[in-house]
This record gives structure tokens, sequence and C-alpha cells, in this order.
């Protein structure tokens, strides 16, 4: 297995997304990593899909996670027919607390299949200090091609992170 590295973009000032749009070109597995995120509000991330410059924001996406967690026990997180898109990583407002992300998406260029994406992440918590991290898959139960990802948070802007893309080979 190999990457091969499609796309960057660099968060320094805040911003309500990140886009990769137009940058999945084939068939193959994509990854996209997102590496110390940080937010202006409490905030869980999402990822939806794109055709063109156009974000899929239907209620056909599906997600189940394990949430773990330093400081108590996990817990499950589950949704269906909801219009967030892929469940990413959940982060603090804070300058302590940031988030690391790996997920991976399947199928988005194959209008005959579901897209899928299989994720895991690991944040820290400010207040007590506490590592936790999510993983688990989504799904948008929908066939259809997309060519790009839009990535945003529930609530307030990302005020710092490092996204990438990359096609596996």
């Amino acid at each position: 297995m190999s990457l091969v590295q499609v796309a960057t973009n660099t968060v320094t000032s805040a911003v309500a997304s990140v886009e990769f749009v137009s940058k999945i070109t084939t068939d193959d597995v994509y990854l996209l990593t997102m590496n110390n995120v940080r937010s202006s509000s409490d905030a869980q991330y999402f990822a939806r899909a794109m055709s063109s410059s156009s974000v899929d924001s239907s209620s056909n996406y599906d997600y189940a996670h394990k949430y773990l967690k330093s400081d108590t026990s996990f817990a499950n997180v589950s949704n269906t027919n909801n219009d967030v898109g892929f469940l990413l990583t959940t982060t603090q407002e804070s300058n302590l607390g940031n988030a690391n992300v790996l997920a991976y998406f399947y199928n988005l260029q194959n209008a005959s299949e579901y897209n899928f994406c299989s994720s895991e992440e690991a944040h820290l918590q400010h207040t007590p200090n506490n590592v936790r991290g999510i993983q688990g898959g989504s799904v948008l139960t929908v066939a259809s091609a997309y060519d790009g990802l839009h990535i945003y948070g529930s609530a307030g802007n990302i005020t710092q992170g490092t996204f990438t893309l990359f096609k596996v080979i």
C-alpha cells in the first residue's frame, strides 16, 4: 500500500469549513488526515460528499462509532437517516485541546455502490486533561458518484489544523 498526496489545506485563521473540490478522480480508496484540529466552540466534525461544488446534505447518512474515554466508561454513538455527514471527530473550544483523525473513504467515484467511511481519531479534552477517541464507520446510503469532500463542524469555526487528502494505491 502506498499513499499519493492529492491536496492539503492548512487552517491558520478561523474558517467555517474545509473543502476538497473535484479532487477525487478515481475509484480508489482515499485517506483524509486531520492533524492538530482546533475549533472556536465545542463541536463534532463531519464530512459530506460533494459532486463538483455541490454538497450532498441529504438525510441519507448513517454512522455507528465507539467513543473511548480515559476518564470514564465508553459510549456507543450512532445515528441513521441524518443529514450531518460522515462522523469524524469531536473537539472542545480550547488552545489546549486538539483532534487528530484518519478517515478512509470507499466507493466515492462508484455510482452503483453506497459510499462509506471508516475512521479513527484521538482528541484531548482540556478539562481535565483526558484523552478520548472515536472509532467506527459511516455510510451514505445513495448509490452515486462523488468527487469531493466538505469538512465542517456542528458549531463555531475551525481555528487550526492541517487537512490532507491522499489516494491509497
